[in-house]
């Protein structure tokens, strides 16, 4: 059985009547629409709408909501002095993305923030290095709070990927699956991600590859690239219908522990039963420690959704194979750990990786695009 929504309640807060009348706009940046649709359409679950100053403060401190459930990263609206001219709480205002209209936003409090105290918080550090850090600098000094009522959806190029918690549930229930696997990721896929996947689905009824699309740091993969080589991947290397293949649309933030909670309570509203959790989850540089990722899941028995830690995947000479250190017997010399880093490298100078770093198809695919790389 698909999980239940994070909360108890899978949120969906859709205007359909909107004529407009005199009433305030605000326009807002593409990440904060797509936080805005995220909220409105249950992938948020159980926001409602922007976070307020009480709310905000219990998931920096305790990594809770207010009233206990589990939540680590703040879904936040930061806006100008300027722009909230002349707004008050209780106020309607109308939020705009360029020319379309978003969503209408109650206001229910307009409150400063602190934004080194925001990072020490969530990124464990006030780095302006870290590149979540540096864009948390350059953020706007007040946050405005309130719930949200969506109107339009935003324009997307991948339509065709794009499932929303009610349809993924559908979906799942559909094909009879009970249990589900969801898996994060901003890379294309070598062989040690096809390894862990494929681990995880010994043991499940289907896998929900959910390919962050949004604001990533320069040398990341680009989307079209992530998306066509999941394709390829997916066409020559699985099952059929054993795997469903739809974009989460949002930023990264790079927060590691933090956000690797994040990620499952998201994977859950979309009805995961379990989620995978890297290494390194989420992380950036040496900011975070190895297993911190998989530690922070010890805080949350409560949490609702199964995270599995897989090993680490190397190729093994002796073992002629994928294997992890829990099944490989032999020593290092024997062992290839495969570098998303000397990958990436190699894929920018035009060279194919070897196969067993990457599935021939899944390279040739990624370098048919001119240059793959943000």
């Amino acid at each position: 059985m698909v999980s239940k929504p994070h909360g108890g309640k899978l949120i969906r807060r859709i205007k359909r009547d909107f004529e407009k009348e005199d009433i305030q706009t605000l326009e807002v940046s593409l990440e904060q629409a797509l936080d805005i649709e995220n909220i409105c359409r249950g992938v948020f679950s159980p926001l409602e709408g922007f976070l307020d100053r009480n709310n905000y403060l219990s998931v920096l401190e305790n990594k809770r909501l207010s009233n206990d459930i589990p939540w680590t990263i703040p879904i936040i609206l930061d806006v100008s002095n300027q722009s909230i001219d002349g707004l008050k709480e209780g106020d309607d205002v109308l939020l705009k993305y360029y020319d379309r209209n978003i969503a209408l936003m109650n206001i229910e409090e307009i409150y400063q923030w602190d934004k080194k105290q925001y990072a020490r918080y969530i990124y464990g550090t006030t780095d302006p290095e870290h590149p979540g850090v540096s864009k948390i600098y350059k953020m706007n000094d007040y946050l405005v709070a309130g719930k949200l009522e969506l109107l339009n959806s935003v324009p997307t190029r991948f339509e065709r990927y794009t499932l929303w918690p009610i349809e993924t549930r559908i979906l799942f229930r559909e094909r009879g699956w009970r249990t589900i696997v969801g898996f994060q990721t901003r890379n294309a896929p070598h062989r040690g991600h096809e390894y862990v996947q494929k681990a995880a689905l010994t043991f499940v009824d289907g896998l929900f590859v959910n390919p962050l699309v949004g604001w990533k740091k320069k040398g990341d993969y680009k989307d079209d690239v992530i998306l066509a080589a999941y394709e390829t991947l997916i066409k020559h290397y699985y099952p059929r219908d054993v795997v469903v293949l739809a974009v989460l649309r949002t930023s990264m933030r790079y927060a590691g522990p933090r956000e690797a909670v994040h990620h499952a309570i998201m994977r859950k509203n979309f009805g995961c039963t379990h989620f995978i959790i890297g290494r390194d989850h989420a992380g950036v540089g040496n900011y975070y420690g190895p297993y911190d990722a998989w530690k922070i899941f010890q805080e949350f028995p409560d949490l609702g959704i199964t995270p599995l830690f897989i090993r680490e995947a190397f190729y093994c000479k002796k073992c002629d194979g994928m294997v992890n250190e829990k099944i490989c017997p032999h020593n290092e010399e024997y062992r290839i750990h495969i570098s998303g880093t000397n990958i990436r490298r190699m894929l920018l100078n035009g060279e194919r990786p070897p196969e067993y770093m990457m599935r021939r198809e899944v390279a040739e695919t990624i370098l048919s695009f001119e240059n793959p790389f943000m």
